[in-house]
């Protein structure tokens, strides 16, 4: 009995200790380590660090309305660096809980950060609640399993793969523009709130892709996979304390049962899959066996290709549906760019035909249009990475498990890098590559799957060929981050057709 109650005894210090190291010396140390280089910020509180003063600065901003249609957003889309990098500097030190995060919007030290192959760092490992969203897929995985999902994934999107679904994505964009029509016959004017319209209609084409000829079951999957992302937006900002999935809380319960129905239906796709028409959708594609570079041969096991569904699904719709949606607003608001782009799409597209696959790559103008839009308007405000060893980084000495939080939208915007007009739009930008990588990067740095941009490109040509459009003076310019860019009361245009 004595025994146990030193056991007791000793296990309970040891731990006690080991919270105070990592709750109060460890991140006083830090801090210190920091300001010494001149970098400063926020002061700690702990176990908490700085989430509740992000989240009441959230929370005020999304209660205030933005009636100006101009695009100075940073004090909406990320409103905690938009006040914090006012007082401390562009670099400046803040807390996640007790974990250490480094705002980094230099794009020397960004492209450095994302280009690194040394293993210097990584990508932030997400809590069990957000992993419900992604599964066990390339966003979660690393080392050879990645490299191996990786290269199945690249032959599964290939861009001749691609290409052979436009036809496809032609037939999904075509029904809802017929449905558009059928919806406002006979008025020479019509309002659509193309925020909702663009969400459903990237589910729509992601559907036929990666389902085929199940694409209305995939459509419902993705339903559910909405409702889990608004869940998951809940625990993104919030330090997880470990153990607490495991606690029956109603959110937690909600999370596991659509988490379990999305899981089970996608396996029903993949076994009806075995049994279908051998067309060529991403499931198909996912399901064969791949020889790799030894020429063994590797394949993806069921729990896999359900995580890959779930990480493309939330991957592109989610980032093209948000995209289409600016790149709508930022026309109606842009008339001049909006007549340069219809054009463009006449030019290309003769006697309004659907785009092809090899006409797709002429509209150089769409695709400027695009690219403005995405460093106006990025999907993902900051991308994350951590540091796995102790390193030097712009002159700074970073100690070892330090998150750096690249903010991409603050370094889209920056004058110093893209002029004094940086936050107005000009496409023209884009006319010619960029000359410094670290100062564009809506979705990371290096080689991306097209996909997305072939979508893109795609509907904005086949709307534009066929309506003239304007804001709506019902809409109002409140852009806000969920998961992504958005905006808060969403997109209301005024169409009319041209033909």
């Amino acid at each position: 009995m004595h025994l146990i109650i030193c056991l007791t005894v000793f296990l309970t210090i040891t731990y006690l200790l080991k919270l105070i190291y990592s709750m109060l010396w460890r991140p006083y140390k830090i801090q210190h380590h920091f300001q010494k280089q001149g970098i400063s910020g926020p002061a700690y509180r702990p176990i908490i660090g700085n989430t509740q003063q992000m989240k009441r600065r959230a929370a005020e901003i999304t209660r205030n309305e933005q009636v100006s249609c101009d695009h100075s957003i940073l004090h909406r889309v990320v409103p905690a660096y938009s006040k914090w990098s006012g007082m401390y500097g562009k670099t400046y030190l803040y807390w996640f809980g007790a974990k250490p995060r480094l705002a980094v919007t230099e794009p020397a030290m960004i492209k450095e950060v994302l280009m690194n192959t040394g293993g210097s760092y990584d990508r932030l490992l997400n809590d069990p609640l957000s992993k419900k969203l992604l599964g066990e897929g390339l966003a979660e995985l690393r080392g050879q399993k990645w490299a191996m999902h990786r290269r199945i994934a690249n032959l599964a999107l290939n861009m001749e793969q691609v290409k052979g679904w436009v036809s496809k994505m032609g037939s999904g964009t075509a029904k809802m523009l017929k449905r558009w029509e059928e919806k406002v016959a006979g008025q020479d004017e019509f309002e659509i709130e193309v925020h909702k319209e663009s969400h459903n209609l990237m589910a729509d084409l992601i559907s036929r892709t990666i389902f085929g000829s199940c694409f209305g079951e995939g459509k419902r999957i993705f339903e559910l996979q909405d409702r889990l992302i608004l869940l998951c937006v809940l625990s993104i900002n919030t330090v997880y304390f470990p153990g607490f999935r495991f606690l029956p809380t109603k959110k937690n319960r909600e999370r596991s049962r659509l988490d379990k129905e999305i899981r089970e239906s996608i396996q029903m796709l993949i076994e009806n899959n075995k049994k279908g028409d051998g067309s060529r959708n991403l499931l198909s594609l996912l399901m064969s066996s791949h020889k790799n570079h030894d020429g063994k041969e590797e394949h993806l096991e069921v729990d896999e290709i359900i995580d890959e569904c779930k990480t493309f699904y939330f991957a592109g719709k989610e980032s093209s549906a948000n995209t289409l949606t600016w790149a709508l607003l930022l026309l109606a608001m842009h008339q001049d760019w909006q007549a340069k782009a219809r054009e463009e799409v006449f030019r290309v597209c003769r006697n309004n035909e659907l785009p092809t696959a090899d006409n797709l790559s002429e509209l150089k103008l769409v695709s400027m249009i695009i690219s403005e839009t995405l460093r106006l308007y990025t999907p993902v405000t900051m991308l994350m990475r951590r540091t796995c060893k102790d390193v030097k980084l712009g002159g700074l000495s970073i100690p070892e498990d330090t998150q750096l939080a690249l903010v991409v939208i603050a370094t889209h915007r920056d004058p110093e890098i893209w002029g004094e007009d940086a936050e107005q739009f000009n496409p023209e930008r884009f006319s010619e590559p960029r000359k410094h990588l670290g100062s564009f990067f809506p979705f990371g740095l290096g080689p991306r799957i097209c996909q997305a941009t072939i979508e893109l490109k795609l509907v904005l040509a086949m709307i534009l060929g066929r309506y003239s459009f304007v804001v709506s003076p019902t809409y109002v310019h409140a852009p806000i981050t969920g998961l992504t860019v958005q905006p808060q009361h969403g997109a209301h245009i005024l169409f009319s057709k041209i033909i």
